[in-house]
């Protein structure tokens, strides 16, 4: 069987069971779309991550809508602390920050110190967005998970073995996120500021792509093919996310125009739009993958000190 295709009974389950989500957010993807590139991450890992881990593919598709539903009307309602804390892990407005000051904001060692870089420029950390440390926390909070369970004792394996997957699959919700164009900017519902090339304004644009037209046109079997083959080892997790990150900001003047051509809506065929979602779930896909298979083989590397 290949690795990095979807088992035709994967398919056909993650397709069923898919079809009967509706997306009940504007958050990134909807629940839909979470679910289909945590489900398809999973069943493009390869058989050498340990068999517990693959076992749980579908509580991973599951888990990938997690943070969302955290965020829930009726829990904001009866006190904004858990909200307002959270929000800002689902998107890094990185063109907010002055292009020769990004690296170095982004180099900071904690979501905290990159607060204090962001308010020495005048801006709210809560507004800008700490998404690129929410992902690198969560994998080494999974690499740690990994590098107990390789030395655990049998009567505390398996407790072992649910955190891992619960922090795998809240992992995936963020790396979800940061596949979509709309997370990663400040354009993130409809153009803003100067519009030179006259793209749309419609404050419903970012959940007509994100959830009505992926819900309606794309299917897990339309992404897998589109998820690299061949699992990458990321030893420097921190500069791989920020590489990440900035390819799926290059794509965002696409979707613009892709939108300004023929806006998303869950009845639009057109053949170009449908390939751009399906590649922006696979890049998620294919990046959360990564990221459970480099948690679990580097957690048995030796220890060297950050540079």
């Amino acid at each position: 069987m290949s690795r990095h295709r979807l088992p035709a009974l994967l398919v056909a389950a993650l397709a069923g069971g898919l079809l009967l989500l509706r997306p009940t957010t504007g958050d990134a993807w909807g629940d839909y779309g979470h679910r289909l590139i945590g489900g398809v991450a999973a069943a493009a890992l390869p058989r050498e991550m340990p068999a517990f881990f693959r076992d749980a593919a579908a509580q991973l598709a599951y888990l990938n809508s997690e943070p969302d539903r955290w965020r829930e009307r009726a829990e904001r309602e009866l006190d904004p602390a858990l909200d307002g804390a959270t929000a800002p892990e689902h998107f890094i407005d990185a063109d907010m920050l002055p292009a020769d000051r990004l690296a170095s904001a982004l180099a900071a060692p904690s979501r905290f110190a990159f607060a204090d870089s962001v308010r020495a420029l005048g801006l709210d950390p809560a507004v800008v967005g700490v998404l690129p440390f929410r992902i690198l926390e969560l994998t080494q909070q999974l690499r740690s998970d990994f590098r107990r369970w390789r030395v655990a004792p049998d009567s505390t394996r398996r407790w072992i073995e649910a955190r891992i997957i619960d922090d795998a699959g809240i992992l995936g919700h963020y790396v979800a996120d940061g596949s979509n164009p709309t997370h990663v900017s400040k354009q993130f519902n409809g153009w803003t500021g100067d519009n030179p090339n006259g793209y749309t304004t419609d404050r419903t644009f970012h959940s007509r792509f994100e959830s009505a037209f992926v819900q309606a046109r794309i299917t897990p079997a339309a992404v897998t093919p589109l998820v690299a083959r061949t699992p990458q080892v990321i030893e420097d997790v921190r500069p791989a996310v920020r590489a990440y990150l900035g390819l799926t900001a290059a794509e965002l003047t696409r979707l613009y125009d892709l939108e300004k051509a023929s806006p998303f809506t869950p009845t639009n065929a057109d053949p170009a739009h449908a390939q751009f979602a399906a590649e922006r779930l696979a890049a998620g896909a294919t990046m959360l993958r990564d990221l459970w298979w480099s948690a679990w083989v580097t957690s048995g590397l030796p220890v060297t000190k950050h540079q």
